[in-house]
C-alpha cells in the first residue's frame, strides 16, 4: 500500500485529504484515484503533479510500497 496525500484543489475533488491506495505505477494508481473518486478528480489530475517521496513520477514510473505520493496542483505566487 501507499499513502496518497491530496493537496487545494486536488484534495476538494477527492473529498479526502488522504487515503491508502495499492501500489502500482504511477498510471495504476491514477487509475485508481479515479476509480475511487470519479471524473471531477480525473480533470484535476490533469494539471497535478505527482511526487512519490519527493520525487516526479508520471506513467509507467513505479509507486513502490510504503511509498508516500502527493498530488500537487498548480500554485499561483511566486
Amino acid at each position: 500500500m501507499i499513502t496518497v496525500r491530496y493537496f487545494a484543489a486536488a484534495a476538494e475533488a477527492a473529498g479526502v485529504d488522504t487515503e491508502q491506495l495499492p501500489a502500482g505505477s504511477a498510471a495504476q494508481v491514477r487509475t485508481a484515484m479515479v476509480a475511487a473518486h470519479g471524473a471531477g478528480l480525473d480533470r484535476v489530475l490533469g494539471r497535478c503533479s505527482l511526487l512519490a517521496d519527493g520525487t516526479r513520477v508520471d506513467g509507467d514510473d513505479p509507486v513502490p510500497s510504503g511509498t508516500t505520493l502527493d498530488v500537487l496542483p498548480p500554485f499561483a505566487g511566486g
